[in-house]
């Protein structure tokens, strides 16, 4: 057959008949193991659909409907939420519905690091008023005296706390604060009988809404020819008066080398700047005047120049780590009076910086160039 050229025919039937003997090779062995698997596989598939409950079909007839039919007694049946109602959306809500319930008590807070009477106020969402009225015994009105580890009281409302003594009266104290006696006696956490109230010394009342004049205690301001009376020179370091001497420009200079704020803002609390000063930093004289009061001071200002300007003016310079002038002195416009430090009621170096004209606090962005 090769000699007669059926080589090519032979060779393209061998091939196609080895194709078709290994599919039929290939279907043989499918067929042997498809039985084999479908008895391992059929139980488990068994079991998967017996373990899996049926789904739910829920009834598209209208509540109404459903009810009528179940009876009185049997529970609601609600159609497809779903499809009534579309795609549900989280509706933004910051609260819970548990109700926010205010206090009518007093609470105490101990004065962590980097604490101030404005931080308190906000976080507690009470005036920066309220904070020192309810701790007049800890903090006598003033801002500086706030220290690390004081346990302050902290009022339900804004308002002010009373210690009652004896011969107090309902009417007396509402009157002091500008409230009515009913609102003393209605706050509930003064637990007074609303017939016949009892006042008992030695406890405190809330006093929502009240008010009274901050009791801080204020530099003297005594014109520079007047003598103080007697005995004044010792109590608080004021000078004792009586002196003549350069008079100021009217005009300001800055007491600070830095021109910027480190604490307290002016406020009605608190009617002076704190301004940035390191330790040792020169503190100057805003205008020429004469020393009007040059020590310690035992009410929070720590060491104290105080420069009358002979034209109504005064200004005031606390917390010095020292001070280089003297009582009756005159000292000229920018003139080292003292040096920056933290002594008295202070967080740390700055000044404490006050002007007042004829007696009124001044705002002394109003005048700082």
């Amino acid at each position: 057959m090769i000699a007669a050229g059926w080589r090519p025919a032979l060779l393209r039937y061998a091939s196609h008949g080895l194709l078709l003997l290994l599919i039929a090779g290939s279907l043989a062995v499918s067929r042997l193991r498809l039985p084999a698997l479908e008895s391992v596989a059929g139980p488990l598939t068994a079991a998967r659909a017996a373990a899996t409950p049926a789904p739910t079909r829920l009834p598209l007839r209208p509540v109404a409907d459903a009810d009528a039919q179940a009876g009185p007694a049997a529970p609601p049946v609600f159609g497809p939420v779903v499809a009534e109602t579309g795609a549900l959306t989280r509706v933004v809500q910051p609260h819970t519905l548990i109700p926010t319930l205010g206090r009518a008590s007093v609470i105490t807070y101990t004065v962590q690091a980097g604490d101030t009477l404005f931080g308190l106020a906000e976080r507690f969402n009470l005036k920066p008023e309220t904070i020192l009225w309810g701790n007049y015994f800890t903090l006598k009105d003033d801002p500086h005296r706030l220290r690390i580890g004081q346990v302050l009281n902290i009022l339900p409302v804004d308002g002010t706390y009373h210690f009652v003594t004896a011969g107090n009266t309902l009417e007396q104290i509402a009157r002091f604060y500008g409230v009515t006696p009913g609102a003393i006696v209605e706050w509930p956490g003064n637990g007074l009988d609303p017939e016949a109230p009892e006042l008992v010394p030695g406890a405190y009342l809330v006093i929502p809404g009240g008010r009274r004049e901050l009791q801080a205690w204020v530099v003297p301001s005594l014109p520079r020819t007047a003598r103080a009376r007697s005995g004044a020179a010792s109590n608080f370091g004021q000078c004792p008066g009586g002196y003549t001497g350069i008079l100021g420009t009217g005009v300001f200079v800055w007491p600070t080398e830095a021109r910027s704020l480190s604490g307290y803002d002016y406020t009605d609390l608190h009617r002076a700047l704190d301004l940035r000063a390191p330790a040792g930093a020169p503190i100057f004289a805003a205008d020429s005047g004469v020393v009007m009061y040059a020590a310690w001071n035992d009410w929070g200002y720590g060491n104290l120049v105080v420069i009358d300007h002979g034209n109504g003016w005064e200004s005031v310079y606390a917390h010095l780590s020292q001070w280089n002038v003297a009582c009756g002195q005159s000292v000229s416009q920018g003139e080292v009076i003292g040096l920056a430090g933290a002594t008295g009621r202070a967080s740390g170096p700055h000044l404490h910086f006050e002007l007042r004209y004829n007696g009124v606090f001044v705002n002394p962005w109003t005048v700082l160039p």
